[in-house]
This record gives structure tokens, sequence and C-alpha cells, in this order.
């Protein structure tokens, strides 16, 4: 069952490291989910890899994932 809330992902594809920043040399992803109540939650978390390439996929995994929980608002 989706709930209500919807993960907002705007997915640049000319860029291939949308959501991703380097932090000191460790990739983090950030996104934003908005709530039914109008709120909204930035999500912000460390992939704990230094390597750009399996950083990408760990987020990706991610996303894939979280879909399942939530609608994706575009």
């Amino acid at each position: 069952m989706k709930r209500k809330a919807k993960l907002a992902l705007r997915v640049n594809h000319d860029n291939p490291n949308h959501h991703l920043w380097n932090n000191r040399g460790v990739w983090w992803c950030h996104l934003t989910v908005h709530k039914p109540d109008a709120t909204a939650e930035r999500l912000r978390f460390s992939l704990k890899t230094r390597d750009v390439d399996q950083a990408r996929e760990r987020r990706d995994r991610i996303f894939r994932q979280i879909a399942e929980h939530y609608e994706i608002a575009a």
C-alpha cells in the first residue's frame, strides 16, 4: 500500500550525479519527501563511499526501495 506522502525526485538525465554531493571525499544523497500535511522533509544520508560509481549505484538502489513505499512526484 502506498502512503500519501510523495517523494520529490527531479532527475536530470544530463547529470549522472543528480541528488549526490561530495562532502570531504565521501558521497552523500539528498531528496525531499512532501507530506500530506503540506510540510516537507529533506532527507540527507551518507552513501559511505568515496567512489562515484558506487555512490550512483547505491543512490539508484535506495530510490527504487523508497519508490516501493511512496508515490513519486516529478
